[in-house]
């Protein structure tokens, strides 16, 4: 069964390690609430795009131009929202279709003229670069409405008195364990219906205490600062949503399926040209979010937003179990992939490694990633 799922949860193993390494490492303060809490708004934006990243690699294709988008479209913002004075929700809600027209643009040209996403994506990276530096003109516009900024500053109310904790967020980790329990059993007892290996109830109850122990120590330590952050939950709703439509959904399937096999697919009646060009503009639509979440965090919009962050985002999804030649990935392995390298730069910051060593070794991380992909492939065939 582990051998099985080598790739869902040899990614999970290899972050606990991580955390405990770099815990030692650091005499302690990685894991500390103020810390912890710097790691998931550090690396929200690149968790969002790693998402939208994930069903372009599954499809077989690949984006370069999300880095460039997300600076595109918080430089709109910005204009809306501070030279405009348009209301927050309206110029959020533009900024996100403006995202998914970009999308749109470049699913297109990949979907229906059959031009490699390579070609189309770095020619959008450059051109949308280029608008970046002609909209904002060289210069930053801040500062941002104080509700926009929220969106990656500010975190849940507590609906309790706990004092100096955050009861709320406790009371999210009860909620979250139960469910858990619940989803698993449900899963288990479908699974034995039509004859699917499961595991040994051992294993199952040993795999549960573990999950609700970290979810429970998680929201612990997050409660015993300023709780749940806002994009904490932004992010928990998108990795429920895909993970639904990726797993129970037609349209998660057909992803699976044109990245698998094109041809196989397209004899099957599936529409490939079509669930080519909407995963173009959900990506389109996740950088536009993603390049929000950022502007909001910086509380500005710069010409260099936005640098690298397709190459993290890229990162991420191959290190958390994505196939590079598509049709296999999750979005729980994106999410767990984006971790490992954020908490690896958290990590080595800390310590004091030079930036210099910081990108050697995350390179090595990347490299081996997708050599141990490589190998599990060669090996199950």
């Amino acid at each position: 069964m582990f051998r099985s799922n080598i790739r869902h949860y040899g990614m999970f193993i290899a972050l606990i390690l991580i955390i405990a390494l770099f815990q030692i490492l650091t005499d302690g303060i990685l894991l500390k609430p103020l810390n912890l809490t710097n790691i998931i708004l550090q690396n929200s934006y690149i968790l969002v795009l790693a998402i939208g990243m994930l069903l372009v690699i599954i499809t077989g294709h690949i984006d370069l131009s999300v880095g460039s988008i997300a600076a595109f479209v918080g430089a709109l913002s910005a204009i809306f929202m501070v030279n405009m004075q348009m209301p927050f929700a309206v110029a959020f809600i533009l900024s996100l279709l403006i995202g998914a027209a970009i999308g749109a643009w470049q699913g297109f040209w990949v979907a229906y003229v059959k031009i490699p996403s390579f070609i189309v994506t770095l020619a959008g990276m450059l051109l949308f670069r280029g608008l970046t530096m002609i909209v904002l003109k060289g210069q930053s516009i801040s500062p941002f409405p104080g509700a926009f900024q929220k969106i990656s500053s500010g975190f849940m109310p507590d609906f309790f008195t706990g004092g100096s904790l955050h009861l709320s967020t406790i009371v999210i980790g009860i909620l979250l364990s139960v469910l858990l329990i619940f989803s698993e059993l449900r899963t288990r007892k479908n699974q034995k219906k039509y004859s699917f290996e499961v595991l040994p109830i051992g294993l199952l109850t040993a795999k549960l205490a573990a999950m609700i122990v970290i979810i429970n120590v998680f929201t612990y330590v997050l409660a015993s600062y300023e709780g749940i952050p806002n994009i904490l939950i932004i992010l928990f709703i998108l990795i429920v949503i895909y993970s639904f439509v990726m797993n129970r959904m037609v349209m998660g399937r057909h992803v699976y399926a044109l990245g698998g096999n094109e041809k196989a697919a397209k004899l099957s009646g599936v529409k490939t040209k079509r669930v080519t060009f909407w995963v173009f503009v959900n990506m389109g639509a996740l950088a536009a979010l993603s390049g929000l979440i950022f502007a909001a965090r910086l509380n500005a919009a710069t010409p260099k937003a936005g640098v690298n962050f397709e190459l993290d985002a890229i990162a991420a999804c191959f290190i958390g179990g994505a196939s590079a030649s598509g049709g296999i990935g999750t979005v729980v392995g994106a999410i767990v992939g984006g971790l490992v390298m954020g908490v690896m730069n958290n990590g080595m910051s800390i310590i004091g490694l030079g930036i210099d060593w910081q990108q050697g070794i995350k390179g090595l991380v990347l490299l081996l990633a997708v050599a141990f992909d490589i190998y599990n492939k060669n090996k199950t065939a």
